[in-house]
């Protein structure tokens, strides 16, 4: 091998080890037998993920994350899949006017776009409340199904499409009998894309949600600013993995619908 190419080779793995160190620090953390935040750990044991398990706030806050995760799902794929489709197949004017609005909460701040969301939720009397969190996280994370279905669709052969217009089907049926199976892995990845987003996300929920309503990093955040529980570790090291989980099978599913065309 080259020295360029070892070079660039020493410089990835370099980058990639300063991104993660963070995780190979809290991983071993959330293992600690202690109460304090201690690394490396002077014991192991599994005292403080039996202690967010059986301990009711934390426990309420995953649910109600899961929750909101689930809806925000749900909606951005209702939303983004169909918006990707006519975007990319249909004619009209401002269609790419209507893209960039489509895809503008991906450039606006997001400190900016949570406070307008709260200033609208509180209008509509939905602040404070689950259904307003799950619609101020679709705004969020439609935009990245938008994304991930329009790349896929870009590869599609659209001579099946026109071969079922020109057999008589009308642009619902096109849809749903030929673009959807095989849109449906990049769908699923969409989708799964959009859940990790909105189970991940702080800001807009920190402006949102109410105190029934706090999501797991809204408590998270409250509780490195008012007291450093020992549970974070904890939250973090599942956190990671089911980050881990959604990319590899996203990845594994974005892979197999480029295959499939």
């Amino acid at each position: 091998m080259r020295r360029p190419a070892l070079m660039t080779v020493f410089v990835a793995w370099a980058i990639y080890l300063f991104l993660i160190a963070p995780s190979l620090i809290v991983i071993p953390m959330s293992f600690n037998g202690s109460t304090e935040l201690i690394f490396p750990p002077r014991s192991f044991s599994l005292h403080m993920y039996h202690e967010f398990f059986y301990g009711g706030d934390w426990l309420q806050a995953t649910r109600e994350s899961i929750v909101v995760a689930a809806g925000t799902m749900l909606l951005s794929v209702a939303a983004g899949v169909p918006a990707a489709y006519a975007l990319a197949r249909a004619e009209f004017p401002g269609r790419r006017l209507l893209g960039v609005v489509l895809l503008a909460p991906m450039l606006v701040p997001t400190i900016v776009a949570a406070l307008g969301l709260y200033l609208y939720l509180v209008h509509l009397g939905l602040a404070g409340t689950t259904a307003g969190l799950i619609l101020g996280h679709t705004t969020l994370t439609t935009p990245f199904v938008i994304v991930i279905a329009a790349a896929s669709l870009r590869q599609l052969d659209q001579s099946l499409e026109t071969a079922a217009r020109i057999m008589g089907a009308g642009p619902l049926l096109v849809f749903r009998r030929v673009v959807l199976p095989r849109l449906y892995p990049a769908a699923v990845a969409a989708a799964l894309f959009a859940f990790l987003i909105s189970f991940d996300e702080v800001v807009i929920a920190w402006f949102v949600s109410g105190v029934g309503t706090a999501t797991l990093p809204v408590k998270m955040y409250s509780a490195i600013h008012w007291e450093v529980s020992p549970v974070l570790p904890v939250i973090s090291t599942l956190l990671t993995l089911l980050s881990l989980i959604v990319c590899t099978i996203g990845a594994l599913l974005r892979q197999r619908s480029a295959v499939d065309v």
